[in-house]
């Protein structure tokens, strides 16, 4: 397995070695040794699948009650996945990265808690499939405006397909609740009454 950073401290793009053959192909897609031997610890107890049309974008999401981090990959199609710093004192807070995966290109990437994550699908449908390390908790749920200039993501679709939630969701300047990134890189979370998280 080759693992890419990104300028996202803790964020990884994973690549596995891919067996291709006349038969088709074979990979492992999750290993948690291996995981562990690039610095990935997480235990993760759920896993979610989603199928979007083209266009449509997901996010951008966190948990703030039950935090959570995901490991993301595509079974079909393609999607651009985005991740986000919403760590007050990281020297990334606000920063953005996005990266392709397909089913062709079989890339994972690993989002850690205290990101938003989003993706929009390129394809004329995808299926997504992503691991959490917590379980996911209506009343714990929290969004980023998709295309807050603030942030400025460079997304390579234009007229998105939004439900309206995430068209609905405050720019990162009028988040409330966000987790700060403590002097030993531990995450701490203060709920916002006033903003509901």
């Amino acid at each position: 397995m080759r693992v890419l950073e990104t300028r996202l401290p803790g964020m990884l793009v994973l690549e596995p070695e891919v067996h291709r053959d006349s038969r088709g192909f074979f990979l492992e897609v999750y290993h948690a040794k291996r995981l562990a031997e690039c610095g990935i610890h997480a235990r993760f107890v759920q896993d979610n699948q989603s199928r979007s049309a083209h266009r449509t974008l997901r996010g951008l999401h966190w948990q703030h009650r039950r935090p959570q981090a995901k490991l993301v990959r595509v079974l079909n199609g393609e999607i651009f996945d985005v991740a986000v710093d919403i760590r007050r004192g990281s020297p990334t807070f606000g920063a953005w990265e996005g990266v392709h995966l397909s089913s062709d290109n079989f890339r994972q990437t690993f989002i850690p808690e205290g990101f938003a994550h989003g993706f929009c699908v390129l394809s004329d449908t995808a299926d997504v499939e992503y691991k959490c390390t917590d379980y996911y908790d209506p009343g714990g749920e929290s969004g980023l405006l998709w295309n807050d200039p603030a942030v400025g993501i460079s997304w390579p679709i234009s007229a998105p397909v939004l439900s309206p939630k995430d068209r609905a969701y405050e720019p990162l300047n009028r988040q409330g609740g966000l987790p700060t990134l403590g002097p030993g890189g531990e995450l701490i979370w203060v709920p916002d009454q006033e903003n509901g998280t």
